[in-house]
């Protein structure tokens, strides 16, 4: 509870500074899979941050002037006979108590309300064009406010788009948010561990993908925090990969891109092994490459370099590499800057991770001028976590040595940037190919 309380508290300075007014924020609706089966319900990642309440149907409201803040919950009613269908629910006074709030109300209350709530205020922050049903309700509530202007109340003269103010605050995560990420990390590593340790030639992807999800529901995670890549053979070169159906070949690799949520926080891990337990050569000399491209851009995660750093420096040592083993041919320069490289490597080597697995926050530094047609890199801080993923993938053509068709890895960790570098949330699955063999060596008998 004061976790989320002080997270209000800081939003609504930011709205002072902004000369005050009303947040408000919606949860995320729920949604029907098919006929009137639902999908399992998660809250907004913005609205779990500023409050932790879970249920649907519910939103905040946020009133700031120069003294003071107000918080307003608006959420279900208590209703005896629902919850004998659905499950609990707080309704609006066990809502308040348990939730820190100043105040709570019926979410059928919400229209009647904010006509009165938004009159005579100076500002209305919420998510600018996220949904038309927000845009469409703040519209309605801004023509009732308007409608009183005969009888003296005026109307909030300016709009802020709210995910905005929330999305710096999210970038840097604090104490307590990085140790939820870090037992999300240590759980993902001990699935993958897992999967090393079951997997088996003739085993289906979708058997190694049920041997995750119940190492991450054992330890406490609700559900993953995206959808599982279990990529054998050539499949490892479809980058979001997600049939999971085929059959793992003795002489394959296996690619693995999964990771658990734990309390509303992502983690994200990719490991990439043999299916028999045994790197073949040209599988060694790919796999050492992109760890040694992960090396390099581990080292350039550090505060005060720019977030294109680390990829900056993976790409380098790809690109050399590829020229090595004969992918490309020319000069490093030359591959760097035709940008033929991204025949092999086509994604970037890092993205922001939180409560959602492609994190809010920009990635140009939002306080500096556009040196040409593009702003700086941000840059990197202590608190801020991204993911350091480089791979390479080679799909099967004429003009590429046989002995590296089909071949496609990425080797992936979370990696937090501290006052002297990055601390990684996720290496207690091993990455060096040598530790890989040993740990699936220690396999248990197949019975």
């Amino acid at each position: 509870m004061q976790v989320h309380a002080l997270r209000r508290k800081r939003l609504a300075e930011q709205m002072r500074q902004r000369g005050g007014g009303v947040a408000v924020l919606a949860t995320a609706p729920e949604v029907i899979r098919n006929r009137d089966a639902h999908y399992p319900y998660r809250s907004d990642s913005y609205f779990h941050y500023l409050t932790g309440f879970p249920e649907p149907e519910a939103v905040l409201v946020l009133v700031v002037d120069a003294q003071q803040e107000r918080s307003i919950l608006f959420c279900r009613d208590k209703n005896e006979e629902r919850e004998i269908w659905d499950g609990f629910r707080f309704g609006p006074t066990a809502a308040r108590e348990r939730f820190g709030m100043d105040e709570a109300c019926s979410i059928s209350e919400l229209d009647s309300r904010m006509a009165t709530v938004l009159a005579n205020q100076p500002a209305i922050f919420h998510p600018l064009g996220e949904r038309a049903e927000t845009d469409a309700a703040a519209q309605r509530w801004l023509a009732a406010v308007r409608a009183q202007a005969r009888a003296g109340v005026s109307a909030p003269h300016a709009a802020f788009d709210l995910h905005g103010l929330l999305d710096e605050m999210r970038l840097l995560k604090d104490d307590h948010e990085l140790q939820i990420m870090q037992r999300a990390g240590s759980i993902s590593a001990q699935a993958h561990r897992r999967a090393m340790q079951t997997c088996r030639p003739g085993m289906s992807e979708y058997q190694i993908e049920a041997e995750l999800l119940y190492e991450f529901y054992r330890h406490g995670s609700v559900s993953p925090a995206y959808g599982s890549i279990v990529a054998g053979g050539a499949h490892a070169c479809v980058l979001h990969y997600r049939d999971n159906r085929a059959t793992l070949r003795d002489g394959d690799l296996l690619l693995i891109d999964a990771g658990c949520e734990l309390d509303g926080y992502a983690s994200d891990i990719t490991r990439t092994f043999p299916v028999s337990g045994r790197f073949s050569g040209p599988q060694r000399a790919l796999y050492d490459l992109v760890l040694a491209s992960q090396s390099a851009a581990i080292e350039a995660t550090r505060p005060g370099l720019r977030f294109n750093d680390p990829h900056d420096a993976a790409t380098r040592v790809l690109a050399q590499g590829m020229i090595d083993c004969g992918l490309l041919q020319g000069s490093l320069d030359g591959v760097l800057e035709s940008g033929s490289y991204r025949r092999f490597y086509m994604h970037r080597t890092s993205h922001w991770l939180g409560m959602d697995v492609h994190d809010c926050g920009e990635y140009r530094e939002p306080g500096e001028v556009a040196q040409g047609p593009e702003k700086p890199w941000r840059v990197l801080r202590p608190g801020m976590v991204l993911t350091i993923e480089p791979g390479i993938y080679v799909r099967a053509a004429d003009d590429l040595p046989a002995a590296f068709h089909d071949i496609g890895i990425r080797i992936e960790d979370d990696a937090v940037v501290t006052p002297d570098g990055c601390r990684l949330l996720t290496r207690e699955v091993p990455v060096n190919a040598d530790e890989i063999e040993a740990l699936m060596r220690d396999r248990p008998s197949h019975s």
